[in-house]
């Protein structure tokens, strides 16, 4: 199976299964002299973890991370960083009961087409859960890109119908952390609770979106043609599993707008009084903070009985069991921004090229 790296210089290998024994990453190319320990990796792993709130799945896993490589005296050695997480509260006879026929929204029909592996528990390669490698690999990234004053704000911009303006304050800012949805306004979080306890009730799941601000870029990072900025964290961010749209700076409202509204005039010393932009020019970071959304679907693991077919090609019926998040949103927030790290951090070791 192909396609488990990702990025040139700081580059990332995740590996393992939702039910297998581990999952992980390894990390190449990360700087050598770089403090580093568990506890770093660690708390980044807490923001994702489940069983946290009664909006995530109940499944009781640590995720507690252990170092194999890479690191001397609390410091990096220039060599590939290994970190594992132990699998241990896996349930797989969960599935039993869907492994001959495939899930309705799941990788599991594709995923068997293209390999003819028909991995049940809980999808495989193709689960949520493989997130945890590049949570790994994103506060590595994020303790590199810190050195150089670049900072993360990240949060659920959307829940279903409830939705908050993209503008946030400091006020706001200090609220992200305070409640299990990592919303930035709390008469939007309870509200979001509130919808999310009839869509519990109903058994079914629904979707959002995630913001990420990332302050203090560069300029220059990217390259015009086909390592734009802009367009290799489009990708980072379409390869998570439930991520369906992205969007950066006014994203989708450009199409609506006049040139005379959308382009961000110059002031003294380059500086910019609007970002419709979203950070980035010409597929190359322009100073002004980076702005990303992430579309996340409606986890497609819900109660209902639903059409589905064998992997005979007969048609069924199935219900899902098994404990599933009713929204995937929260615990992507971290993940969106591990993504969006490990792009950066790849970005600014490229730019390290580009000039004498």
């Amino acid at each position: 199976m192909a396609g488990s790296s990702f990025g040139q210089i700081f580059r990332v290998t995740t590996w393992g299964e939702s039910h297998g024994k581990a999952l992980g990453a390894v990390i190449d190319g990360c700087p050598a002299g770089l403090e580093l320990s568990e506890d770093d990796i660690q708390k980044e792993l807490d923001r994702r973890k489940p069983g946290q709130s009664k909006v995530t799945t109940a499944r009781a896993e640590d995720d507690k991370c252990e170092i194999l490589s890479g690191i001397f005296e609390g410091k990096t050695t220039g060599t590939p960083i290994s970190v594992i997480v132990y699998n241990k509260d896996h349930h797989s006879d969960d599935y039993s009961n869907i492994k001959d026929c495939y899930r309705p929204g799941h990788a599991d029909f594709t995923y068997d087409k293209k390999y003819g592996i028909r991995d049940y528990r809980g999808g495989g390669r193709s689960s949520g859960r493989e997130t945890i490698g590049r949570v790994i690999a994103g506060a590595i990234a994020k303790k590199l890109l810190s050195h150089f004053g670049v900072s993360f704000v990240t949060y659920t911009q959307a829940i279903g119908p409830v939705h908050l303006d993209s503008v946030y304050n400091e006020e706001a800012v200090d609220v992200i952390d305070t409640n299990p949805l990592y919303m930035p306004d709390r008469g939007k979080y309870d509200e979001a609770m509130e919808y999310l306890e009839k869509i519990i009730e109903y058994g079914d799941s629904v979707g959002g979106t995630v913001e990420c601000v990332i302050s203090n870029v560069p300029i220059g990072l990217g390259d015009p043609v086909f390592e734009k900025l802009d367009a290799n964290l489009a990708k980072a961010l379409m390869s998570i599993g439930a991520v369906k749209a992205v969007e950066i700076g006014d994203g989708c409202d450009v199409v609506r707008a006049k040139g005379t509204d959308n382009n961000d005039e110059f002031f003294k010393d380059g500086q910019m009084h609007s970002n419709h932009c979203g950070g980035t020019l010409g597929g190359i970071s322009c100073g002004s903070p980076i702005v990303l959304r992430a579309h996340i679907k409606p986890t497609p693991s819900i109660s209902w009985r639903q059409n589905t077919i064998t992997r005979s090609g007969e048609e069924t019926k199935i219900t899902i069991k098994g404990r599933h998040d009713p929204v995937i949103v929260p615990r992507a927030v971290v993940v969106v921004e591990s993504m969006a790290a490990i792009t950066l951090a790849d970005a600014m070791l490229m730019n390290r090229t580009a000039r004498l």
